[in-house]
């Protein structure tokens, strides 16, 4: 027997509804995407691309996977649970969150564990870099991941009840597109502190982020965090957290070399979460 149904995705070609169908989805027009063996769905068509490997490459992968894991970034995970927590004992169906640009899904597995919550949760992770996603596919299987560009979200509209932007490139239009009105936009960027001590080995003068964000047009902020500690990553690690900022591609070879010679480094790290409301305009 042959079940078909509706799924959250729509066609990246023609933008119908995707059907599911056992280890694939198709829509009306016959456009045709496989589950992949590790259990997510690619909906990158090869045409969107502007590379032949979008996202990050493996290098960036392992670096950013050796620093991630190490948990330095972990206590901010940890308010975004139980702020999370707090949000979602409101609601009495299923929770539908996306984490856009999830990566390989380090933050997904950290809140799934921390959010105490009596509703099912639907949860969805999406980033264009296949490695990424097929590296969380594996990790955790009890999320729908998807290879998609964050600026063409391949979603059903006023799908996703929570948005999760962590450090993340993201499309104005498609986030309201695809967020319910009353849904939730979760945001963490950089405080103005943030890795001070590592900038201080790229730029000459080190200028502090900025604290305040600007959010798109319909949402209002209803709950700002700033969460500053500091952190002494290894040598090895401090290279890994290099390789995972923009600060990569800033500093020279002499400049690598002086930080990684520093025995021990004190780091700042500083953030700013960012809860908003969508009011539908």
């Amino acid at each position: 027997m042959n079940h078909e149904v509706i799924s959250p995705y729509l066609c990246p070609l023609c933008r119908q509804l995707l059907i599911a169908k056992e280890r694939v989805y198709q829509c009306n027009a016959g456009h045709s995407f496989d589950v992949a063996k590790a259990g997510y769905v690619n909906l990158l068509p090869v045409h969107f691309k502007n590379s032949s490997v979008p996202g990050d490459n493996k290098a960036m992968l392992v670096a950013r996977r050796a620093f991630l894991e190490a948990d330095y970034y972990a206590p901010m995970a940890q308010s975004i649970a139980l702020l999370l927590t707090n949000e979602l004992s409101h609601h009495h169906q299923t929770i539908k969150i996306l984490d856009i640009g999830c990566g390989e899904g380090y933050y997904d597995r950290v809140l799934k564990q921390g959010i105490q919550s009596d509703q099912s949760v639907e949860w969805h992770g999406v980033d264009i870099a296949k490695l990424a996603i097929t590296a969380a596919a594996k990790k955790l299987p009890s999320v729908r991941y998807c290879v998609a560009s964050n600026h063409a979200l391949p979603y059903q509209e006023a799908y996703f009840d929570v948005l999760l932007r962590i450090f993340a490139p993201s499309n104005e239009i498609e986030l309201k597109r695809v967020l319910r009105p009353q849904g939730k936009l979760l945001i963490v960027t950089p405080g103005p502190k943030h890795l001070a001590q590592l900038k201080a080995f790229v730029y000459k003068e080190v200028r502090d982020h900025a604290e305040n964000i600007s959010l798109p047009d319909g949402f209002n902020a209803r709950h700002v965090e700033r969460i500053s500690y500091q952190i002494s990553p290894s040598q090895q690690q401090r290279s890994a957290l290099l390789q995972m900022t923009p600060f990569a591609w800033k500093i020279n070879k002499a400049q690598q070399e002086e930080l990684l010679a520093v025995e021990q480094l004190i780091i700042d790290v500083d953030f700013i979460i960012t809860l908003a409301d969508y009011e539908e305009i």
